[in-house]
């Protein structure tokens, strides 16, 4: 397949870095950048997006939130496979557009880009590494077929849920935002560590690798969290003590509610696409 990219940060980096086997264009504001990306991954670039979504059977607008507007005024007048109308070629098939822009909804997208198939999907920062999750929600012109191609893109860089747009805002409370919320939960077992007496780099390292084993036993387990904790925490021990601690200063709760905050925060900015 053809990719392009509209927007070379680093999630369109981890995307590219990974893509093997099909012809990427890559299109930026920065001719740093775009010089960087093409030595290092030896992929084509251009400064012009009209150029990106002439060239791609799937073009990914990897822009931030607030440059969108502005990106989506540049192609308008464009047809489906990126062309000044009158200019179609035959038998070239339907291009598919895949946006990774928090909160923007396919109804917006769509209404600036009618005649293309679009895909909103919310990839997180541990994709950076490809070990993320992405959820994909389809627009009304999408086929199943469609959806799949899109996951298969973001499979390079981690997991992939298909789920209704309705659940995006949901989506990007927990797993969007939720790497920022374990990170600091990362931080708090470093703080401890240290404050019982470690080094920071021991603690630093055995904070991280009881993360990954803990998420890897829920994962692999089958168990509740709930059960787990049971599992760790004897009558009387240190674990129950330090339970204690967090459940006065309900640490569950605080973090339910960030999730809930940022689902919030995403769905008042999908109303200001909306008005």
């Amino acid at each position: 397949m053809k990719i392009a990219f509209i927007g070379a940060g680093r999630m369109a980096e981890a995307l590219i870095a990974r893509l093997k086997g099909h012809s990427i264009l890559a299109s930026d504001i920065s001719a740093q950048r775009l010089q960087s990306l093409g030595k290092k991954y030896k992929i084509g670039t251009t400064s012009d997006n009209a150029a990106a979504l002439a060239f791609g059977d799937i073009v990914i607008l990897a822009v931030k939130p607030q440059q969108m507007a502005e990106v989506l005024e540049g192609l308008k007048g464009l047809g489906s496979r990126g062309l000044p109308a009158g200019r179609h070629g035959k038998g070239q098939g339907s291009k598919i557009i895949i946006s990774i822009a928090a909160g923007i909804p396919l109804g917006y997208l769509q209404k600036k880009l009618p005649g293309i198939a679009i895909i909103r999907a919310m990839p997180n920062n541990p994709c950076l590494i490809g070990e993320g999750i992405t959820a994909l929600a389809g627009g009304k012109r999408t086929t199943a077929k469609e959806l799949k191609k899109a996951g298969l893109i973001f499979k390079n860089v981690g997991q992939v849920l298909e789920v209704p747009e309705k659940w995006m805002n949901a989506v990007t409370g927990l797993s969007g935002s939720g790497p920022a919320f374990i990170y600091q939960v990362i931080e708090g077992l470093i703080e401890g560590g240290r404050k019982a007496g470690l080094p920071k780099a021991l603690a630093a390292e055995l904070a991280l690798q009881t993360l990954i084993g803990a998420a890897k036993t829920a994962k692999a387990s089958g168990s509740t969290p709930a059960e787990l904790t049971a599992m760790v925490a004897s009558p009387g021990g240190t674990t129950i003590e330090g339970l204690a601690v967090m459940k006065k200063h309900r640490t569950a709760q605080a973090v339910a509610l960030a999730v809930l905050a940022a689902a919030k925060k995403s769905g008042l900015l999908t109303k200001r696409w909306t008005l």
